[in-house]
C-alpha cells in the first residue's frame, strides 16, 4: 500500500485581501446609508451655509464663501466615515461574537491593521468624490494641485481611521463608542476651519485652532484647490503625517498586545 505524502499547497494566500474585500464590502453593500446620506448631509450644509453667508463673508481675498465652504464640507465627511467605518465594525464584532473569526485565521495584527485602514480610507474617499461631484451643480470648482488634494485626502482619512480602530477597541458598548465620537470627534471636526478662516478668529482662538490636528488636515487639502491656506501647507503636512505615523505605531502595538480582544 503506497503512502501518499500531501504537501503543503503553495496556492493558498494571505487572508489579508479576504478581509480586506470583506471591510469594503459591508459598506459598499449598504451605500445608500454609508456613502448617500452622508453626502445629503454635506449637502444640506451647503445649502444653507452658502444661502446664508454667501456674500456677507469675505475669505482669502477673492473666493467666494461657497467654493470656500466646499472642500471643508468635503474633508468633513471624509473624516467622519473613515472614523465610523473600523469603529462600528470592530465593535459590532466584538458584541456580536463574530470577531473570532478574524482572529482564529493566521492574520498578523499589520494584515488586520491594513485591512481596516485601507477600507476605511476608501469609504472616506468615495464619500469626499460624490461630495465634490454634488457639489458641481453649484459651482464649478476645479483642483489646482491634484496631487495635494489626495495627499491631505489619503493622510486625512488614514489618521480617522487608526482612530476609529482605537475607539472600537477600546469601547465596550455604543453608548461609548457614541461617547468617543460626540465628545471628541465631532467637536475636533467642527472647530478646525470647516466653515471659516482661522483669521476671523481673535487671537486666543485662532492660537487654540492650531492646537487641532484636524485644522491641518482641513487647510492642506483646502490648499489644493485655491493654492491659499491660513499656514504654510508644508507645516499642516508634515503635522498631518506626524500624527498619523504616531497613531499607526499606537494602533499596531494594541492590535499586537491584544487589547480588549483576547478576553
Amino acid at each position: 500500500m503506497s503512502v501518499q505524502i500531501v504537501q503543503p499547497r503553495s496556492d493558498i494566500g494571505s487572508g489579508f485581501p479576504t478581509l480586506l474585500r470583506k471591510e469594503l464590502l459591508r459598506f459598499w453593500k449598504v451605500g445608500f446609508q454609508t456613502v448617500a446620506a452622508p453626502v445629503l448631509t454635506a449637502l444640506l450644509y451647503l445649502l444653507v451655509f452658502a444661502h446664508v453667508l454667501e456674500g456677507r463673508v469675505q475669505v482669502y481675498g477673492t473666493i467666494p464663501y461657497t467654493a470656500f465652504l466646499i472642500p471643508g464640507l468635503m474633508m468633513m465627511s471624509m473624516l467622519q466615515n473613515a472614523f465610523a467605518n473600523p469603529s462600528s465594525s470592530l465593535i459590532q464584532s466584538r458584541i456580536t461574537g463574530n470577531l473570532v473569526f478574524v482572529l482564529l485565521p493566521p492574520l498578523s495584527h499589520r494584515q488586520i491593521f491594513w485591512a481596516y485602514l485601507l477600507a476605511a480610507v476608501a469609504r472616506g474617499l468615495a464619500v469626499g468624490a460624490c461630495v465634490w461631484l454634488v457639489a458641481l451643480f453649484f459651482i464649478p470648482l476645479a483642483p489646482a494641485n491634484i496631487a495635494w488634494i489626495l495627499v491631505f485626502a489619503v493622510l486625512s482619512c488614514g489618521i480617522m481611521a487608526t482612530l476609529g480602530m482605537i475607539a472600537g477597541l477600546w469601547a465596550e458598548k455604543f453608548d461609548q463608542l457614541a461617547a468617543f465620537q460626540n465628545f471628541l470627534i465631532m467637536p475636533a471636526t467642527f472647530l478646525s476651519g470647516v466653515f471659516y478662516s482661522i483669521h476671523s478668529l481673535p487671537g486666543f482662538w485662532q492660537e487654540v485652532s492650531r492646537w487641532n490636528p484636524i485644522f491641518y488636515t482641513i487647510d492642506g487639502f483646502r490648499y489644493g484647490f485655491f493654492t491659499v491656506s491660513d499656514v504654510s501647507p508644508w507645516q499642516s503636512l508634515a503635522v498631518v503625517a506626524g500624527v498619523f505615523a504616531v497613531l499607526c505605531l499606537l494602533t499596531q502595538r494594541l492590535l499586537a498586545s491584544g487589547y480588549k480582544l483576547r478576553n
